[in-house]
């Protein structure tokens, strides 16, 4: 079976490993979704890990974990995610960060992005990959 490749942004982890409201259960709807190959970064890892173990939130923490160990392919090359991030933030009006995770699902091959972002938001102007929010 061919697995859609998809970029989890890190509110969308977050999302899924604190609540229980409708974004968190679309959040873990998609988690959960076997025709769904998943790709990360070490900038997600970044965004949730630390203050997970900084807070002492245990479950929370080996939600991370569990998501990391079944991520199918790392796009790790940081130097490479920089330069195209920085290019995309330029092109989309995009922030840091978001730049850095759009260029790192889209040198991953992911066909698509999912965030928390709302479709106003800026991610949401880039055509490089589909994105799609967690919000209805």
């Amino acid at each position: 079976m061919i697995r859609k490749r998809t970029f989890i942004d890190a509110g969308v982890l977050i999302a899924a490993a604190r609540g229980e409201d409708a974004p968190s259960i679309s959040a873990l709807e998609i988690l959960d979704d076997q025709s769904r190959e998943f790709v990360s970064s070490p900038f997600i890892e970044l965004e949730v890990l630390p203050k997970a173990i900084y807070n002492g939130k245990k479950d929370e923490l080996e939600f991370y974990r569990a998501f990391f160990n079944s991520v199918g392919f790392w796009e790790d090359d940081v130097v490479e995610i920089v330069k195209a991030g920085n290019t995309i933030a330029r092109s989309f009006g995009l922030a840091a960060m978001d730049s850095l995770h759009v260029a790192a699902a889209v040198l991953s091959g992911a066909e698509e992005l999912v965030t928390t972002e709302r479709a106003s938001k800026p991610i949401h102007r880039v055509q490089c990959i589909q994105v799609t929010s967690i919000h209805k």
